[in-house]
């Protein structure tokens, strides 16, 4: 097996607190354990295509592992759908050309569920690559866990628990904002661990009125004042209802014309969602009496330090990363399995989501204590 020397790296998609740590884990065992050099390409994979690269060494690393963000910045395109020149255009080859005009012999890409698939069209395309998951919403498949997620649950936890000073305080419902446009993860963790009296999920659509009789349940009960943990993906029963037909309309369609008027659906559903969260709050406030407060935690989640957590899961899946390359296995996502790691092919996650189970534990547990799902 030839020797691997030279290594690119890459962060792409949403930042999450750990990347740097994860960069650093990488680049410690690539150089300092397997004798390696590291080359890192800024701003996801448009750095690739437009060889904007700089050279990682140990000391351009040092001091990264409590820094949040990436080091390398990150972006959201796509090689074979990238922006360039002022078209849309696939640019595979010229990213495959700059991977071999440096020489390299591996890249690693750090990021979702999406950079999984852009890492198997260029693994098509000749590249040795492997993924390690990051992603605040923890919904990439075939691992336990992913890069900044315990940070952005432990940021959203100490939000709702400050938030009940305020509710508490004014008897008032403070409806909570977590980001998750696909999964809950996110908003049922920090939901649970910081008492929330209302969690909504995108994977169990809810009713208003079930809400309704939860908060004046409360009240009944002298308690005037409730919490509500919203995903931003979470939708009442009609509107998932009306999602889902217009996804299986988009699905079924046999000719350019039919997909066209579906991702329009779509489109017009997602617009209309935008502002859910404020409609919920005015719905409630109305049919409770209680006045109603949103609080929106956005990209508040992403930002800062990078919890112990997650700086111990980005070296762990960064030192096991570099192992790989060494070994020359490839086409894999590096990910968590207990206290250990995996390599998982990437077909296996590409493409796959990591919805919460409706019957999960985390579930149960919320229901056992009283916290209504909205259903």
């Amino acid at each position: 097996m030839a020797k691997t020397n030279r290594v690119g790296i890459l962060t792409a998609g949403g930042d999450s607190p750990g990347l740097n740590a994860a960069i650093r884990a990488i680049g410690k065992a690539a150089i300092g354990h397997h004798g390696m050099e590291l080359l890192g390409f800024r701003d996801g994979f448009r750095g690739l295509v437009e060889d904007n690269s700089i050279p990682l060494d140990l000391e351009r690393m040092s001091g990264i592992l409590t820094v949040g963000g990436t080091m390398l910045g990150t972006t959201r395109d796509k090689p074979h759908r990238m922006m360039f020149d002022g078209q849309v255009r696939d640019m595979t080859d010229t990213a495959v050309a700059n991977y071999r005009k440096h020489g390299l012999d591996a890249l690693v890409c750090l990021g979702g569920g999406g950079t999984a698939k852009n890492a198997i069209r260029l693994s098509k395309a000749g590249l040795n690559v492997i993924t390690l998951p990051k992603t605040i919403d923890n919904d990439v498949a075939m691992t336990d866990a992913t890069i900044g997620f315990a940070t952005a649950l432990e940021i959203s936890t100490e939000a709702i628990d400050r938030l009940h000073s305020t509710a508490y305080s004014h008897h008032r419902i403070i409806v909570a904002e977590l980001m998750g446009h696909r999964v809950g993860w996110l908003t049922l963790g920090a939901g649970l661990a910081g008492g929330a009296d209302v969690i909504l999920l995108p994977e169990i659509p809810y009713e208003v009125a079930s809400i309704v009789d939860a908060i004046r349940g409360r009240v009944k009960r002298g308690l005037s004042f409730s919490i509500v943990a919203v995903a931003e993906g979470a939708r009442t029963a009609d509107e998932h209802r009306a999602y889902m037909a217009a996804d299986a309309r988009e699905d079924a369609a046999t000719n350019p014309q039919e997909k066209a008027v579906a991702e329009a659906e779509l489109l017009r559903l997602d617009a209309a969602h935008d502002e859910h969260t404020l409609q919920l709050a005015r719905k409630l406030e109305e049919l409770t009496g209680l006045e109603s407060r949103v609080t929106i935690l956005g990209y508040v989640t992403r930002g800062g330090t990078p919890s112990p957590v997650d700086r111990l899961l980005a070296t762990r899946l960064g030192t096991a990363g570099a192992d790989l390359i060494s070994e020359g296995r490839f086409g894999v996502m590096v990910a968590a399995r207990g206290d250990d790691t995996t390599p998982v092919p990437l077909d296996q996650v590409a493409g796959k989501g990591n919805a919460v189970p409706v019957d999960h534990s985390w579930v149960r547990a919320a229901r056992h204590v009283g916290t209504c799902l909205g259903d």
